[in-house]
């Protein structure tokens, strides 16, 4: 894929992707019914350990920005995107999340660094 360099305005003046209409007309009805036909019950309670935010993740074991980007093994700046959601995960990087969330200490010990 060619890359596209763009000034501020011109990507400000590129059409929507978003049906923005359709997402402001979506009613609580709706986003249930969604909920059922994706498996999921809308009615069941939120459990913290199916919280997959890198951020609620990382406060939970007590970690700063630094430490947990340098235990995941990735830049800095792509830990803050993703806790301020400019970029979403990658579907491996979200698995990772859940066996963090799932199972902290196991995950931790299997990311620890071997000395060389």
């Amino acid at each position: 894929m060619a890359i596209t360099r763009m000034t501020l305005d011109e990507i400000k003046a590129r059409p929507s992707k978003r049906d923005r209409a359709r997402i402001k007309a979506t009613t609580e009805d709706d986003i249930r019914r969604h909920m059922i036909e994706d498996g999921e019950d809308p009615d069941a309670e939120l459990r913290e350990e199916d919280i997959i935010s890198p951020w609620y993740i990382r406060k939970r074991l007590g970690m700063s920005q630094q430490q947990f980007a340098d235990t995941l093994g990735i830049p800095i700046a792509t830990l803050r995107n993703w806790e301020q959601n400019r970029v979403m995960m990658e579907p491996a990087t979200i698995a990772l999340m859940r066996i963090l969330a799932h199972e902290p200490k196991a995950a931790l010990r299997a990311l620890r660094r071997r000395a060389a």
